[in-house]
């Protein structure tokens, strides 16, 4: 039993309530709720791993964060769909900080993301990419403590019985008033069960407001054909 106890270990498969010790600085994510349940916000470097649907708000959820740090550049590897121009600019982006790269395969966009990590050029990365090895992982960690860059790994949900060796791991979900985020993995501190982060403050005219007359669920039915 011992044998098999240290392997897991070596393999980071298994996790240590002794690691909430860790420590370390933290830079606000631009939202007052999600920095008090991150015990004060994204760290500075490491991966963030996000698990989402696609066009849900997860790039909403961090256009706060990039806005607070686009001194370097912002580096955008694979992303699903066109990255438009106005919607950074809308948000106090700079664009001429933005990079866009679309490499061929994986295998290309995890070394694209290596490089500009560890460059010392960038202040963040996203990427999007479902299929990744722990060691490639591990890689990445090193090169954005190398960097001083912070890694967002953007991946659709995950059904895998071992978590990567991620900083944070952070699961959303659409809600009408934004976004219900859990969070299964947090380097320094226990897991999260799911919270309701609202946007109405930030982009009103994309949620539903939540007032008292507001149902609890809304129901549209489908339009009936005429009988005659």
């Amino acid at each position: 039993m011992y044998e098999l106890i240290e392997h897991l270990k070596n393999k980071h498969w298994l996790w240590q309530g002794s690691e909430t010790k860790y420590e370390q600085s933290s830079h606000s994510t631009g939202f007052n709720t999600l920095d008090d349940k991150l015990a004060g916000g994204f760290p500075p470097h490491g991966v963030v791993e996000i698990q989402s649907l696609s066009g849900i708000g997860e790039l909403r959820l961090i256009y706060p964060y990039l806005k607070q740090h686009d001194k370097r550049l912002t580096v955008f590897i694979n992303p699903p769909g066109i990255v438009q121009a106005e919607s950074l600019k809308c948000e106090g982006i700079n664009l001429e900080h933005v990079l866009v790269l679309t490499p061929k395969n994986h295998k290309e966009a995890l070394w694209a993301a290596e490089q500009c990590l560890k460059s010392g050029a960038c202040s963040q990365v996203l990427l999007w990419q479902d299929k990744l090895e722990v060691h490639q992982v591990r890689r990445l960690n090193v090169a954005s403590e190398t960097g001083n860059c912070l890694q967002f790994l953007f991946r659709s949900p995950q059904e895998s019985v071992f978590s990567l060796p991620v900083s944070l791991s952070l699961s959303l979900q659409a809600d009408p008033q934004g976004l219900q985020i859990s969070v299964p993995k947090r380097k320094g501190g226990w897991p999260l069960s799911a919270f309701k982060l609202s946007m109405y403050e930030s982009w009103p005219n994309l949620v539903i407001p939540l007032t008292s007359s507001t149902p609890s669920s809304q129901v549209i039915a489908f339009p009936q054909r005429m009988q005659g």
